[in-house]
């Protein structure tokens, strides 16, 4: 009887050891795991008695914070802290938003989702901090999230967004990249939405605001800039030229190259010409490559891409520069750029000049920039530079990395004398962005993109830019749907936004 009892309570014994051996594993090892789970309604309701850490730039201006609530809505509704977003729609890109009802589908797209647990302050690398605060009566506050945005080039990119597209119903977007590293200066979007409308306490104005927002036909929501799609039209001859240097050591800018007047593609009744009909060099039917570049002929870059350089070649180079990748995340996940290998030498002709079925998002335009700017490196676009806890120690930075070797540096050389002279040469398709009109010198590639609409629209206008020429510190990608000609509509855009980050009147 009595060896009995000693072996069940050597049991209970073991068993009351796992126990607080696990306890104390949960609470010391789990909490960030724990607070996370979505059924803790206790952690769930106890964050909104902390105040949120901040979301601010690069440059110190503050995009989201948490400020005390009002006395009335904190008799009403228990919650101490309000979110604020002082700058509204042009960073809800940016921000995303934070909600009483955690983060719905449509809300996980911002910094307030992806970077959740150390604002909100349950991360398990503050939790030593939090302990501290507890036993020291220290107020709780979540860390601070700054973002590699600059306010300058991010204010250029919406405001000129919004006074483009304003009442057109069309969207639009912009993303500058610093090309050595791969920070993120500006990512603005258009139409876009006011992240406070989400941040409300009342559960059933919250309800009523996300539904009027959902079934907005303008689908705000949505980032273009990183979560839409579209032709780039004339700016992946960007890529089609690198393709046709990389076939062969010997080519450069001064290579001649078939020019005709029209293209007859072969297998069909389709000819291929220039924009307006119009006459690629001196009309001779060959000419230098820069010369068809600067000017964005159409039959030229077509029969490169279907006679000398191919497909297969073109889809190599795409991938090389990012597209046909559904991997990339700034932490939110970037839409895949797709080259899709064409079926025919009809129309690898239109995939050569950014049609059939090649897709980009303002990210891929702004990377392709990027590329060439660097020499051939292609860095990761990233979206956070660091994490500071509220004693203002650093939690985390970001380091620089390269995505890719894109293309050689003396490919990346020929295409950013190619680039250069689109705004330098007379004859560029964006000569109007010269030195003496901007004060900057910059390189860029147009492109006026058929969306497929027949219903009255214009086409999308394209335009991917970097500068200065010598010494590269901005690179832009913007598409503006509908927006017609690149030089038109877009490329004005990405001037306004180099010059104020480079600090130009």
């Amino acid at each position: 009887m009595n060896r009995a009892l000693k072996r069940l309570s050597i049991a209970v014994l073991v068993m009351f050891l796992l126990l607080l051996i696990n306890v104390n594993y949960l609470q010391g090892f789990q909490t960030a795991k724990l607070a996370g789970l979505p059924g803790n309604s206790r952690t769930f309701y106890a964050q909104f008695q902390y105040q949120r850490g901040d979301i601010e730039t690069a440059d110190g201006v503050t995009i989201a914070k948490s400020v005390l609530s009002s006395a009335a809505d904190y008799a009403k509704y228990g919650i101490k802290y309000q979110r604020t977003y002082p700058s509204g729609e042009e960073y809800a890109p940016v921000t995303g938003y934070d909600t009483i009802f955690g983060h719905t589908p449509t809300g996980e797209t911002g910094i307030e989702y992806y970077e959740d647990s150390v604002l909100n302050g349950n991360d398990s690398s503050l939790t030593v901090r939090n302990f501290i605060d507890m036993i020291t009566g220290k107020p709780r506050k979540g860390a601070s999230v700054m973002v590699t945005i600059n306010s300058k080039a991010q204010d250029a990119a919406y405001q000129a967004l919004a006074s483009k597209l304003k009442g057109t119903g069309h969207h639009g977007a912009v993303v500058a990249l610093d090309p050595a590293t791969g920070k993120i200066l500006a990512m603005a979007s258009y139409p876009s939405y006011d992240p406070g409308l989400l941040a409300v306490h009342s559960g059933d104005q919250l309800t009523a605001n996300d539904n009027k927002l959902l079934h907005d036909p303008a689908n705000p929501l949505l980032n273009q800039a990183i979560g839409a799609t579209y032709a780039p039209g004339s700016t992946f001859k960007i890529v089609t030229s690198s393709a046709f240097f990389g076939k062969n050591a010997g080519n450069n800018p001064q290579t001649m190259v078939s020019s005709p007047n029209q293209l007859v593609l072969p297998q069909t009744n389709n000819v291929l010409v220039n924009d307006g009909g119009e006459t690629c060099g001196d009309g001779s039917g060959t000419t230098t490559l820069i010369q068809a570049f600067l000017q964005s002929c159409n039959t030229t870059f077509g029969k490169l891409g279907m006679s000398v350089i191919g497909a297969n070649a073109l889809n190599a180079t795409a991938g090389a520069f990012g597209m046909n990748s559904s991997s990339l995340n700034i932490p939110m996940p970037v839409a895949q750029s797709n080259y899709v290998i064409p079926p025919s030498l009809a129309t690898t002709a239109y995939s050569a000049i950014g049609q059939f079925s090649d897709t980009v998002t303002a990210m891929q335009e702004a990377m392709f920039a990027a590329a060439i700017a660097n020499q051939g490196k292609l860095m990761k676009p990233y979206l956070i530079q660091q994490v500071i806890a509220s004693d203002l120690s650093t939690l985390r930075s970001t380091a620089p990395s390269l995505l890719n070797q894109a293309v050689s540096p003396s490919v990346a050389s020929n295409v950013a004398t190619m680039m250069n002279a689109v705004t330098q040469n007379p004859g560029g398709t964006a000569a109007q962005f010269n030195t003496a009109a901007t004060g900057v010198d910059i390189a860029g590639k147009t492109g006026t993109a058929q969306n497929g609409v027949n219903n009255g629209n214009t086409n999308d206008a394209v335009f991917t830019s970097f500068a200065p020429f010598g010494n590269p510190r901005i690179a832009v990608g913007v598409i503006i749907q509908g927006g017609g000609y690149g030089a038109v509509a877009a490329a004005p855009i990405a001037v306004q936004v180099i010059k104020a980050y480079l600090g130009i009147r």
